[in-house]
Order: structure tokens, then sequence, then C-alpha cells
């Protein structure tokens, strides 16, 4: 997908967003989801996005929605890293097919990294466990401020 192709209403984001696909939801508010990377990277890996927008890259963002939604990051991470204790972590965001994107609504990785464990590949491998990631969610959520 280019930069610039219209957006796509049946991305599976917005079906997220519109109820028709399950996810396990970390925190929400009227602008922005939080939830959990069925196909994570690292444990705890957790996707943040624009409930508002439309935008499918960071250039197509309106400035409000951005702002929200990197607010939103910063609080995700910081509880991320509270509950979660990594030694690092990875915030992602890809725009375009040849940029690494795979779902074209514009989004943010949270990604916890330790040292002795190995990243797995992005939108590789098998789904993860349900309760695995709702254990996950329920202590990200635990720690948000």
């Amino acid at each position: 997908m280019s930069l610039n192709a219209p957006y796509d209403p049946n991305n599976i984001f917005a079906k997220i967003l519109r109820g028709e696909v399950p996810s396990v939801t970390v925190w929400e508010d009227d602008h922005v989801l939080a939830f959990m990377d069925v196909f994570p990277q690292s444990d705890g890996h957790v996707l943040v996005i624009s409930k508002t927008s439309t935008a499918q890259t960071l250039l197509d963002i309106e400035a409000d929605a951005l702002a929200r939604l990197t607010a939103a990051v910063q609080r995700t991470a910081r509880a991320v890293e509270k509950a979660l204790r990594p030694e690092g972590f990875k915030i992602m965001q890809l725009n375009g097919a040849a940029g690494g994107q795979s779902v074209f609504h514009l989004h943010f990785h949270i990604i916890p990294r330790w040292s002795n464990r190995r990243l797995k590949e992005h939108s590789h491998g098998r789904m993860a466990d349900g309760a695995a990631l709702r254990a996950f969610a329920d202590q990200i959520a635990a720690a948000l401020d």
C-alpha cells in the first residue's frame, strides 16, 4: 500500500474500533485505544491507535489527534515499564508497506525488551493465547497513572 492510498474502512483496526473484531483492551478513552498485539514481538506488546482519526500514516494525522495519541503512547509506555519492569522498550511506528506497515491505520507499537529474550518478527508467528494477553493487559492497566 502506498503512502497516498485511500483509507480502507475494513482494515482490522477499523473493525476493532467498530466492535466487529474482538481485542484485548488495556485502556481507552474517547480518543484513543490501547490494546494487546495478538502477534506480539515480546511479552506485553501493546498497540495504541486513534479512535477519532482515519489517518493511515504519520503524514496524514491531524495535529490535535496526534498530540492525544502520543500522550497516550507515553502514558501506556510508563505503565508497561511499571508493570513489567523490562530492561528497555521499543516504540515503533511504521509508514507504508515499504516501511513495514501491515495495517493501514496509524498505530504505535510499545514493545518491552529484555536482554536475554529474542524479539519475535513483526506480524509473524502464532497468535498469542488470549488468557495470556488478558493477564498482561490487566497488569499494565493496573499500573496506569
